[in-house]
């Protein structure tokens, strides 16, 4: 479900298009005025100022009474593609999955962490880590 961009599909549902029809269509989006961001399995362009960082502080802000002071060190963010930049930059402690490895050559912001493990799994790993700090309470 979307309501505030346009998602082109160039490897979920689809045989993988060659990485230069993918930047093409990034570019095609970008000429239009858009913004485009290229995702695991999409192109996502859409028109305005926003992006996964603003609707983060607003949700945060309005539905927690949080502010980006508190989440960007207390919490983690999780990505895998060029649309979560705007989130590894804020966050002091991101977590990329493995398959993010592709797109970091387009990236200017990078997870603080890179999984050994791509998609699902790269987050199971970042999930053990966490359960298994320092900090973590045992159940009884």
């Amino acid at each position: 479900y979307r309501e505030y961009d346009l998602a082109i599909d160039f490897c979920e549902d689809v045989d993988p298009l060659p990485w230069a029809e993918v930047i093409r269509i990034r570019d095609l989006f970008e000429v239009a005025g858009a913004t485009a961001r290229i995702s695991s399995i999409h192109v996502n362009g859409w028109f305005g100022e926003f992006n996964k960082l603003t609707t983060t502080r607003l949700c945060a802000r309005e539905l927690f009474g949080i502010t980006e002071e508190r989440f960007k060190d207390e919490f983690v963010f999780c990505g895998d593609s060029q649309n979560d930049e705007p989130m590894f930059a804020c966050f002091t402690h991101s977590f990329g999955m493995a398959n993010i490895r592709q797109f970091l050559q387009l990236m200017e912001s990078r997870p603080t962490y890179v999984t050994s493990q791509p998609a699902g799994l790269g987050f199971c790993e970042v999930a053990g880590l966490l359960l298994n700090s320092n900090g973590s309470r045992k159940r009884k």
